[in-house]
């Protein structure tokens, strides 16, 4: 690969806002033939559940189901996977869920409320959703990860029931991601994939209960089919491709920062691999290192190609432009590879997570660090968050009044309510006061 497989951009240049905005450039919305293929696979599960789920189970992962009870894995199945895994992948997945578990007790919510001096309390009581779906791709890749990331919040949350879909065409499962359901907890696991899982998931079926909310990644079929049955039930994002921003003064090993950008480009050909440092010589060492360690990685042809498609290597003025370029970016993954990282940490607003100091590669947050590596991605950090906890948590507010409180509070709401036209509310709220037997 040369340095012109991977393009080099300045921000002093007059036309980078809009090479940026190119650069950027993601449409997450399936097409229309998309749409009505998942549209009708919704509705006929819907209408006929599990007939139907089996129906388009057997035609699109080569499956030979006869009845749903071909499609559940029993809990005996994922402790024999646990047993069959090496050790070391044993190891590796505990430790990992263990510091993923730890991380998400500190997110922990707990209920509130206080005492006003007329005696009204008024707080907020936190509950945990009764069931909850997740949903981790199969085939050919696995993700033990993806497993532990979605399933261990929700379990730490306190939900009664995390229920697993996983796909496993030709019959093949991993058993990685059978010994993850096990140690993160999951309930129930069924090897169901695709737009069908995601509808049986959201409307039930006769096997399989449906829940509150659904969680996890899936292809271009599961992400219109998590949109389309929004409302119905709440799910966690709409996931675009895979992103990572790196911000380097220039005093990194540059190999290091080829290998960060490299390790998402692997991902797919539309994953982002942005640099931003105002080093010009520092950029071309990394465009060297891109080259050199391209030749041996086995998904090299994958990682060329997002690296020629959407990747990036930004020179600009100085850190605080790039950390202002940072925020209009709004990226998955920000690594700060620069000395005295801390300090530029309050002006970072937008990102997913936030990977600080020349130590702190990217792929351990993928995998083990502990906070969750569910992430905002095409610039919805702006608005969105991390995966956490509180996903999987409600928020109820509580009013107790006093008779005193009732008086006061009930002048104001009739007030107002007869103010939008609302007599039956001012009338309600006036029976609580003090010597009126009216409501008026």
């Amino acid at each position: 690969m040369t340095s012109q497989c991977i393009r080099r951009l300045n921000t002093a240049e007059k036309n980078f806002d809009t090479q940026l905005d190119q650069l950027l450039a993601w449409e997450a919305v399936a097409s229309d033939a998309v749409a009505s293929v998942v549209a009708e696979i919704l509705q006929q599960v819907r209408s006929r559940g599990d007939a139907a789920v089996i129906e388009y189970t057997n035609r699109f992962d080569r499956r030979e189901l006869v009845r749903a009870g071909d499609f559940i894995v029993a809990s005996a199945d994922l402790n024999a996977a646990l047993q069959r895994i090496s050790p070391e992948d044993r190891e590796a997945l505990e430790v990992a869920a263990q510091r993923v578990r730890d991380y998400h007790y500190h997110q922990m919510q707990e209920s509130w409320h206080y005492t006003e001096a007329d005696g009204t309390v008024l707080g907020q009581q936190i509950t945990p959703m009764a069931r909850v779906g997740i949903y981790v791709p199969g085939g050919k890749a696995s993700y033990p990860s993806s497993v532990l990331m979605n399933a261990i919040p929700a379990k730490v949350a306190g939900v009664d029931c995390v229920n697993m879909v996983v796909p496993a065409p030709d019959g093949k499962l991993n058993d990685l991601v059978l010994a993850a359901a096990g140690i993160a907890g999951v309930n129930q696991v069924y090897t169901i994939g695709g737009a069908q899982a995601v509808a049986a998931l959201a409307y039930g079926t006769e096997t399989i209960a449906a829940v509150d909310k659904i969680v996890g990644p899936g292809n271009i079929y599961v992400a219109a089919a998590k949109r389309a049955v929004f409302g119905r039930v709440a799910i966690d994002m709409i996931a675009g491709p895979s992103e990572i921003l790196v911000i380097c003064d220039g005093g990194t090993d540059p190999d290091w920062i080829a290998m960060d950008l490299l390790s998402q480009a692997e991902h797919d050909e539309m994953a982002q691999s942005i640099l931003l440092c105002p080093d010009a010589q520092f950029l071309d060492k990394v465009a060297v290192s891109l080259q050199q360690l391209l030749t041996d990685l086995p998904r090299a042809p994958v990682a060329r190609k997002s690296l020629a498609k959407r990747g990036a290597l930004i020179q600009v003025g100085s850190l605080e432009e790039a950390i202002r370029l940072s925020n209009r970016i709004a990226p998955e993954h920000l690594e700060v590879s620069v000395a005295d990282p801390e300090r530029f940490l309050p002006q970072i607003r937008n990102a997913g997570a936030i990977f600080l100091g020349r130590y702190t590669a990217e792929a351990l947050g993928d995998y083990c660090a502990g906070p969750n590596h569910v992430l905002p991605t095409s610039g919805t950090a702006r608005f969105s968050s991390a995966l956490g906890v509180y996903d999987f948590q409600k928020r109820s507010s509580v009013i107790y009044c006093s008779a005193e409180g009732a008086d006061k509070l009930g002048r104001v709401a009739g007030t107002l309510a007869r103010g939008e036209g609302l007599e039956a509310h001012a009338r309600s709220a006036a029976f609580r006061i003090k010597g009126d037997t009216s409501g008026q």
